[in-house]
This record gives C-alpha cells, sequence and structure tokens, in this order.
C-alpha cells in the first residue's frame, strides 16, 4: 500500500520560506518521478513542479520558476519542495504525487498515488 506524508507546512510572511517534506512509502521509490501540486481555495488544482527518478531532471511551473526548488533523496524514500521568496498568491493546500514511472509529467493524470495535503498560508 502506497503512502504519501507531506509535512512543513504553515503560516509564514510574505518574502518568507518553507520546505515542504513528502515521505512515499510502499513501493520502490527510485522507480517513480515525484511532483508538488497545489490547490487555492476556489481554484483548481495545479502543477508546482516535479523531478525525475534519479533527481537529475526537474521541471516547475512558471508561477514559481527561480524561488522554488524541487529535490529528493533516495535514501529517505523523500521528496522536498524549498520555496523561497513566498507570497500571498503561493497559498494553497500543496499535495505531493507519486508518478505511474520515471519520466516526470507536469498533468494531474500521470500520477497515480496522492499525498493528504499541507496547507501553506503566506500572510501579506
Amino acid at each position: 500500500q502506497v503512502q504519501l506524508v507531506e509535512s512543513g507546512g504553515g503560516l509564514v510572511q510574505a518574502g518568507g520560506s518553507l520546505r515542504l517534506s513528502c515521505a512515499a512509502s510502499g513501493r520502490t521509490f527510485t522507480h517513480y518521478a515525484m511532483g508538488w501540486f497545489r490547490q487555492a481555495p476556489g481554484k483548481e488544482r495545479e502543477f508546482v513542479a516535479t523531478i525525475d527518478w534519479s533527481g537529475g531532471l526537474t521541471s516547475y511551473a512558471d508561477s514559481v520558476k527561480g524561488r522554488f526548488t524541487i529535490s529528493r533523496d533516495n535514501a529517505k524514500n523523500t521528496v522536498y519542495l524549498q520555496m523561497n521568496s513566498l507570497n500571498a498568491e503561493d497559498t494553497a493546500v500543496y499535495y505531493c504525487a507519486q508518478s505511474q514511472g520515471v519520466v516526470p509529467g507536469t498533468l494531474s493524470y500521470a500520477y497515480d498515488y496522492w499525498g493528504q495535503g499541507t496547507q501553506v498560508t503566506v500572510s501579506s
């Protein structure tokens, strides 16, 4: 049984930083790309960042490029999202997701397992 458990969300002032973590279990971590998505109140879930199985290939949404960094530690079965220069528009529930394969993707249907989400609130 695959489980994804996010942590690290919280309340931060605009301009601040947070690091989200997602611990995965249930299947071989290095066989799958990982991604982060977010959903703000009243909006659809949107892609944030993705990383391939090795950590050597990443992709970001334009809205977070240059501010967020996705990484993974395969020895710990954990993927991270370092978020810097946060602003009010980053307020959302952030979800970790595990892809169906090793290739990272930006579309939610490419991911078959999801975490429960962690709230990030940025105060202006």
